[in-house]
């Protein structure tokens, strides 16, 4: 089996955010290997004390205090919010202390011998198959698409087949953890495939000169101009907005709001100190 690659330049976040080996084994991300969520783990932290969780495990550690941080991806630029933005929302209580996008190629990744043409079934994490549409649909439109949990159970899912008439899409990382092979490299990689992740921690990091701030609002149909002009007034710069269900009624919401700046710093500071009713998040370096 091929080591798992790094990236070392992208090491350098884990110094920012002051990581100590005492939280050693202690960072959970939605696995099983070989998802892109493992990739981006990779980049960030290497390959050492990483623990792949399922969806729910991942976030019962974190509450529960049984893993120090969570990586989890919240949002990209094809499908917008991803499902996992509503369990980080969720949690009592969070601290998000930073942030990586990252611009995805995907792999069509197979057990080794099985040709383009032998297969008839792709596996694929649905957020996957809405990136890589257009290719799938120019270049296997035939092809059964199978929706799967992650791009590492994808990946598992081929590799465990007795046939060789599967794929997956995915990163390459799955070829190594799973000892498949790719096809195609570079499916659908560009500028309008990028994901970001928010890492889940417990301090939040000092200000910096270019930071960002994520947080929550509850509000009504009839109070949300309200709450938007409270930013506006205060000369807080809104750098996007993402409405999610409040589960209370079909007229209220909930809205991350990310803004520019840091909570501890000027004019956010100032408006966070005059509105109780806007939840703090997190705040990161922008990237």
């Amino acid at each position: 089996m091929k080591p798992l690659r790094t990236i070392p330049a992208l090491g350098l976040l884990a110094c920012m955010l002051g990581m100590s080996s005492a939280f050693a084994g202690s960072i959970g991300y939605l696995g099983p290997a070989g998802s892109w969520t493992h990739q981006a783990c990779l980049d960030l932290f290497g390959e050492k004390d990483l623990v792949a969780l399922s969806r729910q495990e991942l976030f019962d550690a974190y509450a529960a205090g049984k893993v120090e941080r969570a990586c989890v991806p919240v949002t990209t630029s094809v499908v917008g919010v991803t499902p996992y933005l509503d369990d980080v929302l969720a949690l009592p209580e969070v601290t998000v202390v930073a942030e990586y996008p990252k611009m995805l190629g995907y792999s069509l990744l197979v057990r080794p011998g099985t040709r383009r043409e032998d297969i008839t079934e792709v596996l694929a994490h649905p957020v996957a198959f809405e990136e890589v549409k257009p290719w799938v649909d120019r270049e296997m439109p035939d092809v059964r698409r199978t929706e799967a949990a992650s791009g590492g159970a994808a990946a598992q899912t081929v590799a465990n087949s007795a046939t060789l008439d599967k794929a997956s899409f995915g990163p390459a990382v799955g070829a190594s953890v799973y000892s498949l092979v790719s096809l195609v490299d570079g499916i659908e990689e560009g500028p309008h495939n990028v994901t970001r992740w928010w890492v889940l921690g417990r301090t939040l990091p000092e200000p910096t000169d270019n930071d960002k701030t994520s947080l929550l609002v509850d509000t009504s149909d009839e109070h949300l101009d309200a709450a938007l002009t409270a930013f506006t007034g205060a000369g807080v710069q809104i750098l996007t907005i993402y409405e999610r269900p409040s589960k209370k009624s079909l007229d209220t919401h909930q809205y991350l709001i990310e803004v520019a700046g840091h909570p501890k710093d000027g004019k956010l500071a100032q408006l966070l100190q005059a509105r109780s009713d806007i939840r703090v998040l997190g705040a990161y370096p922008r990237r």
